[in-house]
């Protein structure tokens, strides 16, 4: 009897676990899609709350809502707890920290004032679409940005680096030909926020040089910046083309909470799990 119910005690759990991690039952669809419009209505009412005609008209009626979403953000945040094998990996996990500052600014509300403005920060939960809508061609070129940024970061390291240098010396250098003279080059600090406006083709205007040569410069400059646009971009698309795509859904690890595995896949790729069991 004993052992008949921790199976059905384990059951439960992983039956909860399927149903707020994963979006590939109709149950899970469902809790998802609530879930999604329970945080879109949470978000849309602290930035109606922060409007000050509406939070003296309905200030009441926010204060109502506001905890009638974090009781509910709560209890689904007790039950991702109680559900994963180890709540700490949960707890720790991206998502894991999103939630618990979805809650935490309603509570700190009773010590800090103001505490509960910092209830936007629910508005990174609605990363979550991903799953709900099961758009997993999003997730995959998600991954495909991420991977490509990951194995290119040393190449755009060096050509930050290498960006740092010719800011710094056409910064000193416009300092040399337009300092004393403008009053805008009063310094090579200022040179240097002048070239990375001019660099990035931003312009904002507020600083120019006046002189001939100055103006050369300042050309030669601009004409760099679409350059300096295309190297990044150039490094990133590279990496792109050679990662290969992989059909993902939305199982989540009992053991460690990860998501992105394959259709086929048995075990977990992140802790080498059992995912179905």
């Amino acid at each position: 009897m004993a052992k008949s119910k921790e199976v059905s005690k384990k059951d439960i759990k992983f039956k909860i676990h399927e149903i707020i991690f994963e979006a590939d039952t109709p149950l899970g669809k469902f809790f998802d899609i609530a879930l999604f419009l329970f945080i879109v209505t949470s978000v849309l009412t602290v930035i109606l709350e922060s409007v000050p005609s509406y939070a003296a008209r309905y200030g009441n009626l926010f204060t109502i809502l506001e905890w009638i979403f974090t009781i509910f953000f709560s209890i689904e945040y007790a039950l991702r707890f109680y559900s994963t094998l180890k709540p700490i990996k949960y707890v720790t996990s991206f998502f894991g920290i999103i939630d618990l500052l979805s809650i935490l600014p309603s509570y700190l509300s009773f010590f800090f004032v103001g505490a509960q403005s910092f209830l936007i920060l629910r508005s990174l939960r609605l990363l979550r679409i991903f799953r709900v809508f099961k758009m997993v061609s999003f997730v995959k070129d998600s991954e495909a940005i991420t991977n490509a940024l990951r194995h290119s970061r040393r190449k755009i390291v060096v050509f930050l680096f290498a960006i740092l240098l010719i800011v710094t010396m056409v910064g000193a250098l416009m300092y040399l030909i337009e300092g004393g003279i403008n009053d805008g080059f009063d310094s090579i600090p200022r040179g240097i926020y002048w070239a990375i406006v001019t660099l990035t083709t931003v312009g904002y205007g507020d600083i120019s040089p006046i002189t001939h040569f100055g103006q050369f410069v300042s050309s030669i400059v601009m004409i760099l910046g679409y350059a300096v646009i295309a190297v990044p971009t150039g490094i990133v698309t590279s990496e792109m083309s050679k990662s290969r795509k992989t059909r993902t859904n939305t199982q989540s690890c009992r053991n460690c909470s990860k998501e992105g595995h394959d259709d086929d896949a048995i075990y977990c790729k992140f802790c080498g799990s059992d995912i179905h069991n």
